[in-house]
């Protein structure tokens, strides 16, 4: 069950110099209960050892824990669920290697996020919405049109993504979405707790 509306996702290079934990720890008092962990350069012992710290940090909040693209290591650190992508393993193939787990999906269109959730995915976060240099190399942005036309057309749960912040989340939520998962609108934020808090209270 998908029963949050704000998935944040790591990227320690974004945290103004400051430790990952620590500012997740200020996140998730904030109101985040959805965390994927996606240090996509880290070596596995390492990424291993991140997971075991943030499953503990998130357990502690009642949040739930995504690991990017590694079932293996998903299932090492009892997550939640894992995060898929179009070069990952096949929604498919991962649930029937972890039928327990949630499988979140990264979609770059509609027809793309209406195939994952008929394949199993339990939600797929759709963008990039807005301009961002994360995203750069997806191509342009795919609008607010386009998301609207999602959040309407598909049966499952869409998470706005890609340059979503504050100040463009009345947007989001005029185009019908009240889910969005983003990063460093919070990870930046020189209040990382009170940012949280402001997006969770404008999709609510």
């Amino acid at each position: 069950m998908i029963d949050f509306s704000l998935y944040l996702i790591t990227d320690r290079h974004q945290t103004a110099g400051r430790p990952l934990l620590e500012v997740l720890e200020a996140a998730l008092s904030g109101g985040v209960r959805a965390v994927q962990l996606r240090e996509k350069d880290l070596p596995t012992a390492e990424l291993y050892d991140l997971a075991w710290e943030l499953r503990a940090l998130t357990a502690r909040f009642d949040a739930r824990l995504f690991i990017n693209d590694r079932i293996d290591v998903a299932l090492a650190v009892e997550a939640d669920g894992v995060h898929l992508g179009k070069s990952s393993l096949p929604v498919t193939a991962a649930r029937r290697i972890a039928p327990e787990l949630l499988i979140g999906y990264s979609s770059h269109g509609v027809g793309e996020a209406a195939a994952a959730l008929a394949k199993g995915a339990d939600f797929v976060t759709f963008g990039p919405v807005f301009p961002t240099p994360s995203k750069a190399a997806y191509g342009e942005p795919l609008g607010l049109a386009e998301l609207a036309r999602a959040c309407e057309t598909l049966t499952g749960p869409v998470f706005a993504l890609g340059g979503v912040a504050p100040k463009n989340l009345k947007q989001v939520t005029g185009a019908g979405c009240y889910r969005v998962a983003l990063i460093s609108a919070i990870l930046a934020a020189a209040g990382p707790a009170a940012s949280a808090e402001e997006i969770r209270r404008a999709l609510n």
